[in-house]
């Protein structure tokens, strides 16, 4: 009798706290073959005394977006579609509408990445002897017929979209290793190479494209891709200190400077060149990839320097990509855990492939990186990282605070305040069983449950 009267006691609360058009649920359950479908109805059938209390007087980083990298080789596989089918894509996953899910952030690769078809850099010089300090050959290159025709088509989707860039080599002529693997920046290079980038961002403005932040370096301490280079966190402080952000003050460049840009193993790394009394003032905020260490090591980092920027720029799924395995780790640790470790962006790796997983580089490209989408001619298929950040990025909108929730055993979670006053919670059951739950925003009380292995994603 006690049990039933406290059942009805809060299925009256229930009722008389419901918000004007009820909770909005979205799930992917991929042991029901679930995949971001809208639930008429999110209310379990049980009682349960779990209470997910939402706190939105107390918040946290707001977001600036969720999204992926624009590699040229997903460009290519763009732009081989036909005009028809390439907008209907670049809509879905760009545009605002209903159906589409709202990615509010890119990552480019300044000239070439390991997904390329070759390594390239936009000053690359014939004779191998030859340098060129005054960047008199300097181009835009090979991105011209690729990467910025397809951006030049997204932002006309999409013109709020914001941009970060990573270069993954400096020209070959700069290196010690004269090489675009591995080596690295020459210091009596590291005055031209500022100016190299500072050509970059103006460049990419004259096409009209706004880069909003610069990642000095994508994984500095991996020098094994092609393309690549080691820089170890005293020159990297140096270089922003004395010629990066010198040159960037300069030339009036607004574009943010972001450090590190590799694992989560190594916060020491970022807090060394935040240190570095030179540098700190033109560094807005560090960049992490998890392929190692934990991710509440973002947290240490922000502890350190509170004043600076967290932000959350990589990870890759491995084809042939599993949904069970790769959905629920990718929740749990990125759109969950970085958010939850003040990471104002979550960018998973490249935006599409093809069937053959080309181009790549050779002596280290990326042979098995799956895009977001699989694109065969005009034929598109939906991958892990689509309904990963699609269940982010499809809710919350750039600009959105994070706020306090609880957590409890089995249930990761994050919850954010849209500028337009809705709250958006993203949870996930990492459990072994069903977990039924209430979702607690002070007077209002919604009654959830998620199976084991499902995301889900509530907006009121």
């Amino acid at each position: 009798m006690r049990k039933l009267l406290s059942f009805l006691l809060l299925s009256l609360c229930f009722s008389c706290s419901k918000p004007k058009g009820n909770i909005e649920f979205w799930l992917t359950d991929p042991q029901a073959n679930i995949l971001l479908q809208k639930q008429i109805n999110s209310e379990p059938n049980s009682e349960t005394e779990l209470q997910l209390i939402v706190d939105a007087e107390t918040s946290f980083q707001l977001m600036d977006g969720f999204g992926f990298t624009l590699s040229q080789g997903s460009a290519k596989h763009l732009l081989e579609m036909s005009d028809s089918a390439r907008a209907a894509l670049l809509g879905e996953l760009f545009g605002k509408n209903d159906t589409d899910i709202r990615i509010s952030y890119l990552r480019l690769a300044v000239a070439a990445s390991d997904l390329n078809e070759f390594p390239f850099s936009y000053n690359d010089l014939a004779d191998s002897l030859a340098t060129d300090p005054a960047l008199e050959n300097f181009s835009l290159s090979y991105d011209t017929l690729d990467v910025i025709p397809v951006l030049k088509q997204i932002l006309i989707i999409n013109p709020d979209l914001k941009l970060m860039a990573s270069p993954w080599s400096p020209p070959k002529w700069m290196k010690d290793s004269k090489d675009t693997r591995g080596g690295s920046l020459l210091e009596e290079f590291e005055g031209v190479y500022a100016c190299y980038l500072v050509n970059y961002i103006k460049a990419m403005k004259a096409e009209g494209i706004e880069i909003d932040a610069l990642t000095i370096q994508n994984e500095p301490l991996h020098p094994g891709n092609n393309p690549s280079l080691l820089m170890l966190p005293e020159q990297q402080a140096r270089f922003i200190g004395v010629h990066l952000g010198p040159a960037f003050a300069e030339n009036d460049i607004k574009t943010k400077i972001l450090i590190y840009d590799h694992n989560a193993d190594r916060p020491d790394y970022p807090i060394t060149v935040l240190s570095d009394s030179l540098a700190n003032p033109f560094i807005d905020g560090s960049a992490f990839h998890l392929y190692g260490g934990e991710i509440d090591a973002l947290s240490e980092v922000h502890q350190a320097f509170p004043d600076k920027n967290i932000y959350f720029t990589e990870q890759w799924i491995g084809a042939p990509g599993s949904l069970k395995g790769d959905m629920p780790w990718h929740i749990k640790n990125l759109i969950i855990g970085a958010s939850r470790n003040w990471a104002k962006t979550v960018l998973e790796w490249n935006l599409t492939s093809n069937p053959e997983l080309t181009p790549f580089t050779d002596r280290g490209g990326c042979s098995q990186c799956l895009g977001a989408v699989t694109v065969d001619g005009d034929s598109v298929s939906r991958n892990p990282a689509y309904y990963v950040i699609a269940h982010a990025s499809k809710f919350v909108d750039p600009g959105s605070a994070r706020i306090d929730s609880n957590l409890f055993e089995g249930l990761p979670n994050v919850v954010f305040l849209r500028p337009d006053g809705k709250k958006v919670l993203i949870a996930l059951n990492d459990a072994k069983n069903p977990i039924s739950f209430q979702i607690v925003d002070k007077e209002k009380i919604f009654l959830a449950e998620l199976n084991p292995g499902a995301t889900g994603t509530w907006i009121w």
